[in-house]
């Protein structure tokens, strides 16, 4: 991207949510939820198991209406304009399945052609490279490692340069070399003018990689802030203080106002 292309990026609020509410018959899962993410930055959305997390993102993703709400998207009404504001999304979910036999130069090449973009083999294994796949590039999808297939799933979401990328969960399931090296990728993603919000049940990864957290319960928001901030003003709060075993964690932080009951 040129940077007059990331500047005039820069100016437009990648995601704005306001007053969104989602129901499912009597149960509300989502109500009255306001969030405003800052281009560049890694944005944690975070709550037990029933907060309201996936809702939120079928909202952003334009998999369901709303009951009330809005969405904005780089700038375009998600909810009226839907297919134009995914256009501008990219989205890696937990577990992300390809074509078993199909080569990662083929994936890359297909996914591409899909955001209609061409790239040819060599365009394609210089992508393939910014992940460390080169080498991997004539490799069947199913020959790969989880952590490969979840860096491939990162590269694939991120071809056309979203104002927005969607992550949910990207490294459950990793060991923790493959985890810190998916950390260090999102990470670098700030240097694109992109946006990231992330899903994660790990209070590490959150701490480690998100320039702001929210913890939604109940489909209301709770608290927003980075997650230093959040461990300084809840330092002393007795919610916290009780759960904590020695110096104050995220996780602390978390169960403390979230309470230490199992979710289903």
């Amino acid at each position: 991207m040129s940077e007059q292309g990331t500047a005039r990026r820069a100016l437009i609020s990648p995601l704005s949510i306001a007053g969104l509410r989602v129901s499912y018959g009597p149960v509300v899962a989502v109500q009255g939820l306001d969030l405003d993410l800052h281009p560049g930055e890694v944005f944690g959305l975070l709550g037990p198991n029933g907060a309201g997390k996936t809702s939120t993102l079928s909202a952003v993703e334009g998999l369901l209406t709303p009951d009330a709400g809005t969405v904005t998207i780089a700038g375009i009404d998600a909810i009226r304009q839907p297919s134009r504001a995914r256009a501008h999304i990219g989205v890696q979910l937990q577990a992300t399945s390809f074509a078993p036999e199909l080569r990662l130069v083929e994936i890359v090449q297909l996914f591409a052609g899909l955001h209609g973009l061409r790239l040819t083999t060599a365009d394609a294994l210089e992508r393939l490279a910014t992940m460390d796949l080169a080498g991997e590039s004539r490799r069947a999808y199913r020959q790969l490692s989880g952590g490969q297939q979840q860096r491939l799933s990162l590269l694939v979401a991120t071809l056309h340069q979203p104002a927005l990328l969607l992550l949910d969960e990207p490294t459950s399931g990793l060991d923790p070399q493959a985890r810190r090296q998916l950390w260090d990728r999102i990470a670098a993603l700030r240097g694109t003018g992109g946006t990231v919000l992330l899903t994660t049940h790990s209070m590490e990864e959150a701490a480690a990689v998100c320039d702001r957290v929210a913890i939604i319960d109940h489909g209301e928001l709770l608290v927003l802030d980075s997650p230093a901030s959040l461990l300084s003003r809840f330092a002393d709060d007795p919610r916290v203080v009780k759960v904590a075993h020695g110096a104050v964690t995220l996780d602390d932080v978390f169960i403390g106002l979230t309470g230490s009951h199992v979710r289903d």
